[in-house]
């Protein structure tokens, strides 16, 4: 590994100077962490001043931030240099797990059957379809392979055929910050059209005449998705027409079509309100139609059969309810209700078919399924007998079918496809995926827990163990959690888990509030002024496995990202002493400068997740937990942090900062490390090996901490 030196760029001096070492690294005491350049920048907001001395990092352009960057990358390679071999079998195991020819369920739309494919050694998707039955010509859509050669960045976002079936629409990242190029693709000839829709988002839907694409696209600066356009194949894209512009700027839009194909809609949403238009599929030239004006506090979703939108609704209904009204009649007042309100159970989703309505409900934390036929004729739910799980509907394009498809996964089951006879009540296992080598089942086991909140509250806790784990309190534990935006994170399989699960590792979820486990309150108990909540349950949730003797002080992990990586952040300011160590993978920590900067993509549409600071109220509760601005003097656990430079959701100065300011007032001798990954954005690199990398590195990490070499 090359030797890290003092080095000189620009205005910039990285200074290296005598530090603590952590464990594992004695072999290397030569190296020492990179120290980012102070430049005090005065920020002040309610007469309130901060000072930030690492603001300058903003500056994505700047050759001495690059530089610092790589300067940080070269720094955790050397620290973990003596880990290399650790972290390279763990790819090879966990890439060893992956069948690497393997299919996608085909699902039939129209006349054909559609799937993925992925081929021995490749790292994308092939997109695939056979007419009228499975036994046909198998006719290749796309092969991103080949698109992907020479970029060291690819991704597909949305594929779409056209009702006509021979036109293929496709959207391409080949940087990472999101921003989209429309293909077209003549699918009878094998000719990519000229037509080309640049800096868009990805989202599409065709209209019914086969050739009309409606699309959206972002503001250039923020990323809000804003306009829809609508494009008319052999035209100049130039030229293409506005239809909607979304002029609220706390507002987000996109365009589907509905299930039926009768309708394009057009969603206006922000965290706590929506609003559709709507226009028939077969007259893409008209004027789109409001279903219901928006209203604060007011959520809906819409859907269409025969005669009837049907709308899942919070209007008088805090865990929801499904309403359905006429289509020329949409106003409150002709609402009839489908199902009805209920305090103990969430209605998540529906899906409509020709003869029964399926609901996706949460109860208890957990997911059902329940069918109801239209006739009258008994409903039930689908029972899937473990403590913890995720059952989802899967893809149900079809109208005229009792054959439900749906997905089914544990902590112990890996993800499976099934089709289920909504009529006989017989299920088949399309397919489950399949986990290469010794793995089996059977030798773990899943529990549900509950902890005590500091308010009297209960928290559900998912885990899962290799079998003859002993609660001796000598375990080591990795503790995740996310808990915003009333995004539930359900129990389920992960085969790179396993290389943690086999070494001894337990793996757990924390549900903390912020997500939406236990209904609408769990979500809303966890966001604005009571967000503090969400860092105080996964303290308690990590207390409880401690006393319960599942883990100790000194081998419990914390993990999280993005909005997880926020609590990650807040929980290591608050009790830094209670884990070994901690994983903030692209982490929201600089909550209080990036909720006041307008500019910033998602700011301005998540005002009534997090706040709007310009509001004293809530810049003084941002204030008070905001991990940047948190960081004291003091011991902190050992911490790798990820990110990546092109990332448009959580900007990567916002861990860059977060870093350097912790290297300058911890007073530990832990590792702190921070890995940009200058080619990517939010979702990490791309490819369907190259992401383990991380994954890798991650759990070399945490492992070497506890003494786990091989």
């Amino acid at each position: 590994m090359k030797m890290l030196k003092p080095l000189l760029f620009g205005s910039l001096c990285f200074i290296f100077i005598t530090g603590h070492l952590a464990q594992g690294q004695e072999e290397r005491k030569d190296v020492q962490p990179p120290m980012a350049k102070v430049i005090p920048k005065k920020l002040e907001k309610h007469g309130h001043v901060r000072v930030d001395n690492y603001y300058w990092l903003n500056e994505r352009e700047n050759p001495d931030v690059l530089e610092y960057l790589k300067a940080e990358n070269e720094y955790t390679e050397a620290v973990m240099a003596h880990a290399k071999d650790l972290e390279e079998a763990l790819f090879e195991e966990i890439k060893g797990r992956i069948k690497q020819t393997d299919m996608s369920v085909p699902y039939k739309l129209d006349d054909y059957y559609y799937y993925t494919r992925y081929e021995e050694g490749q790292e994308y998707r092939i997109y695939c379809r056979k007419k009228d039955s499975l036994e046909g010509n198998e006719e290749i859509m796309l092969d991103v392979n080949k698109l992907a050669e020479g970029h060291e960045y690819f991704q597909v976002r949305r594929t779409t055929v056209s009702s006509g079936q021979n036109l293929l629409a496709y959207a391409v990242d080949t940087v990472g910050r999101r921003f989209y190029t429309i293909y077209f693709k003549n699918l009878e000839t094998g000719e990519t059209l000229q037509d080309k829709v640049p800096r868009v988002t990805g989202n599409m839907a065709w209209a019914e005449d086969n050739q009309t694409l409606f699309y959206s696209k972002q503001d250039p600066t923020t990323l809000r998705s804003y306009q829809i356009y609508r494009h008319s194949l052999g035209t100049d894209p130039s030229q293409d027409k506005l239809v909607y512009e979304e002029k609220d700027e706390t507002f987000s839009t996109y365009v589907f079509k509905t299930k039926s194909k009768k309708y394009i809609m057009i969603a206006s949403y922000q965290t706590l309100s929506t609003e559709y238009r709507y226009l028939k599929a077969d007259d893409p030239t008209g004027e789109f139609t409001v279903v219901l004006p928006r209203e604060e506090d007011h959520e809906y979703r819409v859907d269409h059969y025969k005669d009837h939108f049907y709308i899942r609704t919070n209007y008088e209904a805090k865990n929801f309810r499904l309403m359905k009204t006429a289509v020329a009649k949409t106003g409150k007042k002709h609402w009839q209700e489908v199902i009805p309100h209920r305090d103990d159970v969430l209605l998540s989703d529906f899906e409509i078919f020709k003869d029964h309505l399926v609901l996706t409900e949460r109860k208890g934390g957990l997911r059902q399924i329940r069918v109801i036929p239209w006739d009258g004729s008994e409903e039930h739910y689908l029972d899937f007998g473990e403590p913890a799980y995720l059952a989802y509907i899967s893809t149900n394009p079809d109208f005229d079918t009792h054959v439900l498809r749906y997905g089914y996964t544990s902590m112990t089951t890996p993800n499976s496809i099934y089709d289920y006879d909504m009529v006989t009540r017989d299920k088949v296992l399309r397919k489950q995926e399949e986990i290469l080598g010794d793995f089996d089942s059977n030798n773990y086991r899943t529990e549900r827990l509950h902890a005590t909140s500091d308010d009297g509250i209960e928290i559900p806790i998912s885990l899962v163990y290799r079998k003859g784990m002993r609660k001796d309190g000598q375990n080591p534990l990795l503790l995740y959690g996310y808990g915003s935006y009333g995004y539930s994170m359900d129990a389920t399989f992960r085969s790179a888990r396993l290389s943690l699960l086999d070494r001894g590792f337990i793996f757990a979820i924390a549900h903390v509030r912020g997500g939406e486990e236990l209904g609408r309150w769990w979500y809303e108990d966890g966001k604005l002024l009571k967000k503090k909540n969400t860092f105080t349950d996964f303290i308690d949730c990590a207390e409880h496995l401690i006393s319960e003797k599942y883990t100790s002080k000194e081998k419990l992990f914390a993990m999280g990202g993005s909005a997880g990586g926020l609590l990650i952040g807040a929980v290591i300011n608050m009790r830094p002493d209670l884990f070994k160590g901690a994983i903030a993978d692209v982490p929201f920590v600089d909550v209080i400068t990036t909720m006041l900067d307008e500019s910033i993509p998602l700011t301005t549409s998540e005002y009534d997740e997090w706040g709007n600071p310009n509001e004293k109220e809530y810049y003084d509760y941002i204030l008070s937990y905001s991990p940047y601005d948190n960081v004291e003097s003091k011991d902190f656990p050992n911490l790798l942090v990820t990110t990546g430079l092109h990332d448009s959701q959580v900007q990567y100065w916002e861990p860059a900062k977060w870093v350097a300011k912790l290297r300058t007032l911890k007073t530990d001798n832990n590792r702190l490390l921070l890995k940009t990954n200058m080619e990517a954005g939010h979702s990490g690199i791309t490819g369907r090996f190259k992401r383990y990398k991380e994954i890798a590195l991650e759990y070399a990490f945490i492992l070497d901490l506890v003494g786990i070499s091989k």
